[in-house]
C-alpha cells in the first residue's frame, strides 16, 4: 500500500514539474450575443509558426510559447478579429479566461461587391474580374480598398491580371486553360457558402500550391468546417442586378459522422445600371462530409450557378455626348419589350470529390477528383448582304460625313470635304432611331404576298439577311489532386502537391433564331466560289435553328503540374524555398474544312508542347512582437494560354511562329506593424514580365503587304503581338489607427509605374490576302514601337481614406474618399509599326508624316483623375436567440461620371487616314470607352438562426 501512495504522490509531483516547465496560455472562446462556445477559430501567435484551432468548446492552449511580448491573434470567418498583447513568463501557464468574439457586419460589404465589369473590353473571360473576386477574402485595409472602393475604378492589384494569380477550391486550381484567368460566373451567388477563404499577396507562402506572382486564394468547402445554422438573405441594388435572395444551411458534424451544408440563391433585373442589360443568375452549391474515423474523411462539393446576362456597348465620345453614359446600342424594342442581342450566359457545374486523410498528428494528405462540364455563350446579330444592325455603326453616325475627304483613284486626296447637310440628316436619323430595330430586321427577312388586289396583304419567311447567334464554348474538365503536408521536425514543415488536369473544348457557331427568315446560308459573302464555303465537306448548307455552321473545332489540353515548398521556423526569421514543374500539351481539331484554308483547317493539328519552371523563396524577419520584414521573391517560367497559342483558330490549325513561354521575375519587400491600436504595411514590389504573346482581333481599312499591294477594303484580321514585355514597380501603403474604442481611421495608397518594356513583333493574319493570291495570310511587320507606353486598363495610383464609428449597441458607419488618377486608353500596336507612314499606293513614306504630328496622333490618351465618396453602415439585433443585421452601402455618392477604361479603334492604320480623320474635328474612329456606375446603392437583410 504504501508503494502506491508513493508512486501516485511521483507521477503528482512529476506531473507538476512538467507544468511549470511550460510557458504559454490558455482560453475559451466564445460569441458575443449568444454566448455560445465557438469552435474551428484560428488562434496563433503573430509572427510566429504557433497555431490552432479551437474545440467545439471553445478552448485552446499553448504551452510551448517563448518569454516575452507576444501579439495574440484570433480569427474567424464572420467576426471581427482580436488582436490581444500578452507578457509571457516563463514557466507559468497564463489564464485568459473567456474571450468574446462579435459579428463583423463590415464582410456584408463582400455582397455589394463588384466581381464583374457589364462593360467589359471583349466578349471573353476579361481581366476587368481581377481584383474584387480575388480580394473578397482579404482583411488587410489597402486590399479591402482594392477590392470594395477602389474596383469600381477597374484597379487591379501591382497591375496584374487575374491570370498571374491562382484561385482554388478546395486545392483545385480553377483558372481556365484558355486564357489563364479564373472564370467567377461559375460560382457566382454563393458568397456566404464560399466564406471560408485564405488569401496570400503576391509570391507569398501557399500551402496549397506554388502560385503566381499576384497571389494565391483557396476557398475551402468543407461541410464541417462551417458554422452551424441557418442564413437568410435579401438585399437590393442597382448595379448588374436589381435583386438577390440567398439562404444557406449548415448542419455542423453530428455524432454520426455526418455534415452538410446546402445554399441557393437568385440574383435578377429586368434592366440593370445600363440600359437593355437584363439579368437573370440562379446558384445553387451541395457540400456533404461523411468522417469515416479519425484519419479518414469524405467530402462532396457540387455547384450550379447558371446566370445571363445582358452585355452594353462601348462607346465614341461622340455617340456619347449625343446621348448618355448609359446608352447601350446593343437592344431595341421588339413587341413593347426591350430585347438585347448581346447575351453572355454560363452553364458550368462542378463536381469535387475530396478525400481528407489525417496520416499521423504531424501529416494529412488531401486528394481530390473533379469533373466540370457546361458551355459559355455569347450571342450576336450575324448578316449577309446588308450592313450592320447596329444603330452606332460608323457610317450611320455624323462624322461620317462631317469627316469626310476627296479621293483621288481610291486614294485620299488630302482635300477635305465635310458633308455638313448628310452629317445633320444623319444626326436627326439616330437621335430617332438610336436602337436595334428588331421590327424590320424581321421584314428584311421577309417575302411580302400580294391580294388580287395587288395590295400588301402579309410576309412570308425568306432567305434571312439577318440571325441572331451565339459563340458557344462546350467544356469538359477532369482534374486530380493531391497534397501534402508534414512536419518533418520541429522548425521544418513540408507543402508538396501534384495536379493532372485534361480538357475538351469545343468552339462552335450555333443558330439561336431565324428573325422571321426560312434559313440561312453557311457561306461567308466576302469571299466568292468554293472559298465562301465554311465546310467544303457539306458544302451550300442551308442552315435552321439549333445548327451549327461558320466554324467548328475541337480544343484538347493535358496540364501536369508538381510543387515542393520547404518552411523554416524559427524564434526570430522565417524562411522558405518552393520548387514547380509544369507540362502543358495543346492540340486544335478543326471538324470544318473551311473553303479558304481547304488544306490547314480539317483535322488535327500539331501537338504544342512547353515544359516550365519555378522557384521562389522568401523570408520573414521578426524584429519583435509587433514589427515584421518580409521579403519574397520568385523567378519562372509560364506557358502562353491556349488562347494565345492558335492565331486563327476559327478557321485552321496554324501555330504562332516561333511561340515562347514567358519569363517572370518579381520581388517584394514589405514593414508590418501590428499592435492593438495601429496596424500598418508599407511593401514595395517590382516584376518583369517577359515574351508575353497576345492575340486580338479587328477590322483594318487595309493591309499593306511590303510590295505585293494594298487591300482598300474592310477585313476582319488577327493581330499577334510577340516578345512583349512589361515592367510594374510600385508601393502599397496600408494603415489602421483605433483612435478610440469606437472610432478607428484608415489609409490605403498604390503608388504604380507599369509600363511596356519592349519593342513587340507585330504579325497579321488577312483571310481576304489567302483568298485573293492562294498563299500564306501572315504578314510581318516588324516591330511596334510601344517601350515606355503605360499599360492599360486601371488606374496606376489609388489613394484611400476612410472613417468608422462602431457603436456598442451593434451599429456601425463609415465614410472613405478615394482619389485615383493614372489611367491610359488602351493603344493600337499596328499604328506604332512602319506601315503607318508608308503611302500603300507607292511604298514610300507620306511627305506630310512628319515626327512631330505623329507623335500629336499617337500620343497615348490619359484619363481625368477621379474621387469617389462612399458610405456604408449596418445594424445587427439579437431577437429570442435569432441575429438579425441590415447592411447598406452608397457607392459614388457624389454621382461623378468617369472612363473606366477604352481602346484604340485600329481601322485607321495609317498616318494620312488619321491625320485626316482627327484634323476633322469630329472623327469616325475615335477611342471607344467604358463608363464606370453613377451614385449606387445596396441594401442587404440577413437573418442568422
Amino acid at each position: 500500500m504504501n508503494k502506491f501512495y508513493f508512486t501516485i504522490f511521483f507521477i503528482i509531483y512529476v506531473s507538476g514539474a512538467i507544468a511549470q516547465n511550460k510557458s504559454g496560455f490558455f482560453g475559451r472562446i466564445i460569441e458575443t450575443k449568444s454566448q455560445n462556445p465557438l469552435g474551428f477559430v484560428v488562434v496563433s501567435v503573430q509572427n510566429t509558426s504557433l497555431m490552432q484551432i479551437t474545440e467545439t468548446d471553445g478552448q485552446f492552449i499553448f504551452d510551448s510559447v517563448p518569454s516575452g511580448t507576444v501579439l495574440l491573434f484570433i480569427h474567424s470567418q464572420g467576426f471581427k478579429d482580436v488582436l490581444l498583447p500578452l507578457e509571457i513568463v516563463s514557466d507559468q501557464m497564463l489564464d485568459l479566461g473567456t474571450i468574446s468574439l462579435e459579428e463583423d457586419q463590415t464582410l456584408e460589404q463582400q455582397s455589394s461587391i463588384i466581381t464583374l465589369v457589364e462593360s467589359d473590353f471583349s466578349d471573353e473571360n476579361s481581366s476587368s474580374e481581377s481584383t474584387s473576386g480575388l480580394l473578397q477574402s482579404s482583411r488587410d485595409v489597402f486590399l479591402q480598398s482594392a477590392a470594395f472602393n477602389w474596383g469600381q475604378a477597374r484597379f487591379r492589384v501591382r497591375g496584374l491580371d487575374s491570370e498571374y494569380s491562382t484561385m482554388m477550391i478546395n486545392g483545385v486550381v480553377m483558372n481556365k486553360i484558355y486564357d489563364g484567368r479564373p472564370q467567377w460566373g461559375e460560382w457566382g451567388g454563393l458568397n456566404d457558402a464560399l466564406r471560408n477563404q485564405e488569401f496570400t499577396l503576391g509570391t507569398a507562402a501557399s500551402d496549397y500550391n506554388f502560385g503566381g506572382i499576384l497571389g494565391t486564394q483557396q476557398i475551402n468547402t468543407r461541410a464541417s468546417i462551417y458554422r452551424p445554422g441557418s442564413r437568410i438573405t435579401f438585399s437590393g441594388t442597382n448595379t448588374n442586378y436589381s435583386w438577390r435572395s440567398m439562404a444557406t444551411y449548415a448542419s455542423g458534424m453530428n455524432p454520426s459522422g455526418w455534415a452538410y451544408v446546402v445554399s441557393a440563391g437568385k440574383r435578377w433585373a429586368q434592366e440593370g445600371y445600363f440600359e437593355g442589360t437584363s439579368y437573370d443568375a440562379n446558384s445553387f452549391f451541395l457540400s456533404l462530409e461523411k468522417k469515416w474515423s479519425e484519419k479518414h474523411s469524405l467530402n462532396l462539393t457540387a455547384m450550379y450557378t447558371p446566370n445571363y446576362r445582358a452585355k452594353n456597348s462601348p462607346n465614341t465620345s461622340e455617340v456619347t455626348d449625343l446621348t448618355t453614359i448609359k446608352y447601350n446600342s446593343y437592344w431595341g424594342f421588339q413587341d413593347g419589350k426591350k430585347r438585347n442581342s448581346r447575351i453572355k450566359s454560363i452553364e458550368m457545374p462542378t463536381i469535387m470529390l475530396n478525400h481528407y486523410f489525417k496520416i499521423n498528428d504531424k501529416t494529412n494528405l488531401n486528394s481530390s477528383v473533379t469533373y466540370q462540364f457546361g458551355k459559355v455563350a455569347n450571342s450576336n446579330i450575324d448578316y449577309q448582304n446588308t450592313i450592320s444592325p447596329d444603330p452606332s455603326y460608323y457610317r450611320k453616325i455624323p462624322s461620317f460625313y462631317s469627316s469626310l475627304y476627296a479621293k483621288d483613284s481610291g486614294e485620299f486626296s488630302g482635300a477635305f470635304t465635310p458633308d455638313y447637310e448628310n452629317a445633320e440628316k444623319s444626326k436627326n436619323s439616330f437621335l430617332a432611331n438610336p436602337q436595334i430595330d428588331w421590327t424590320a430586321i424581321y421584314k428584311a427577312n421577309q417575302t411580302p404576298f400580294l391580294d388580287s388586289n395587288g395590295i400588301i396583304s402579309g410576309y412570308e419567311p425568306a432567305k434571312s439577311k439577318y440571325v441572331l447567334y451565339e459563340d458557344r464554348v462546350e467544356d469538359q474538365t477532369a482534374a486530380i489532386n493531391t497534397n501534402l503536408t508534414t512536419q518533418l521536425s520541429e522548425n521544418i514543415f513540408l507543402n508538396a502537391g501534384a495536379s493532372f488536369k485534361k480538357i475538351k473544348s469545343n468552339y462552335s457557331q450555333h443558330l439561336l433564331d431565324l428573325l422571321g427568315g426560312r434559313y440561312f446560308e453557311d457561306i461567308d459573302t466576302f469571299y466568292k466560289g468554293s472559298q465562301s464555303q465554311s465546310d467544303l465537306n457539306n458544302a451550300d448548307r442551308q442552315v435552321v435553328v439549333g445548327e451549327t455552321y461558320g466554324y467548328n473545332y475541337n480544343y484538347f489540353a493535358a496540364v501536369l503540374e508538381a510543387f515542393t515548398q520547404f518552411k523554416f521556423t524559427y524564434n526570430k526569421i522565417d524562411f522558405y524555398l518552393a520548387q514547380q514543374f509544369s507540362n502543358r500539351t495543346y492540340q486544335r481539331e478543326g471538324l470544318y474544312k473551311n473553303g479558304i484554308y481547304e488544306n490547314t483547317s480539317f483535322g488535327k493539328s500539331e501537338k504544342v508542347t512547353f515544359e516550365n519552371f519555378g522557384f521562389k523563396a522568401g523570408f520573414n524577419f521578426k524584429i519583435s512582437g509587433k514589427k515584421l520584414v518580409t521579403f519574397n521573391a520568385a523567378h519562372l517560367t509560364k506557358a502562353p494560354s491556349l488562347r494565345n497559342t492558335f492565331p486563327n483558330s476559327r478557321l485552321n490549325n496554324s501555330i504562332v511562329n516561333e511561340l515562347e513561354s514567358e519569363n517572370i521575375n518579381s520581388v517584394d519587400v514589405s514593414y508590418i506593424y501590428r499592435s492593438p491600436k495601429l496596424k500598418g504595411r508599407l511593401t514595395t514590389y517590382y516584376s518583369l514580365i517577359k515574351n508575353i504573346t497576345q492575340i486580338s482581333f479587328f477590322y483594318a481599312e487595309g493591309i499593306f503587304d511590303d510590295g505585293a499591294g494594298y487591300l482598300n477594303t474592310d477585313a476582319f484580321v488577327s493581330q499577334t503581338l510577340s516578345k512583349l514585355d512589361k515592367k510594374n514597380i510600385g508601393a502599397e501603403l496600408s494603415l489602421e489607427y483605433q483612435l478610440t474604442s469606437t472610432i478607428k481611421t484608415t489609409l490605403a495608397a498604390a503608388i504604380g509605374e507599369y509600363t511596356i518594356a519592349s519593342n513587340p513583333q507585330v504579325t497579321l493574319v488577312n483571310d481576304a490576302k489567302a483568298s485573293i493570291e492562294n498563299t500564306n495570310p501572315v504578314f510581318d511587320f516588324g516591330t511596334a514601337a510601344l517601350k515606355n507606353y503605360k499599360q492599360a486598363g486601371m488606374p496606376q495610383r489609388a489613394y484611400s481614406f476612410g472613417l468608422e464609428y462602431r457603436d456598442p449597441k451593434y451599429w456601425w458607419i463609415s465614410t472613405n474618399v478615394n482619389y485615383l488618377t493614372n489611367s491610359y486608353v488602351d493603344i493600337s500596336a499596328i499604328s506604332r509599326t512602319k506601315i503607318f507612314y508608308k503611302n500603300p499606293a507607292s511604298g514610300f513614306n507620306f511627305p506630310e508624316a512628319t515626327e512631330e504630328r505623329a507623335a500629336e496622333l499617337l500620343k497615348q490618351e490619359k484619363f481625368d483623375p477621379l474621387m469617389l465618396l462612399n458610405l456604408v453602415g449596418g445594424k445587427s439585433w439579437r431577437i429570442h436567440g435569432t441575429n438579425f443585421g441590415i447592411f447598406a452601402s452608397v457607392n459614388n455618392v457624389l454621382d461623378v461620371t468617369y472612363k473606366t477604361g477604352g481602346y484604340e479603334q485600329a481601322r485607321n492604320a495609317n498616318f494620312r487616314e488619321m491625320n485626316q480623320d482627327v484634323s476633322s474635328g469630329t472623327p469616325s474612329f475615335g477611342n471607344k470607352y467604358f463608363y464606370g456606375y453613377g451614385r449606387t446603392y445596396f441594401v442587404n437583410l440577413y437573418i442568422n438562426l
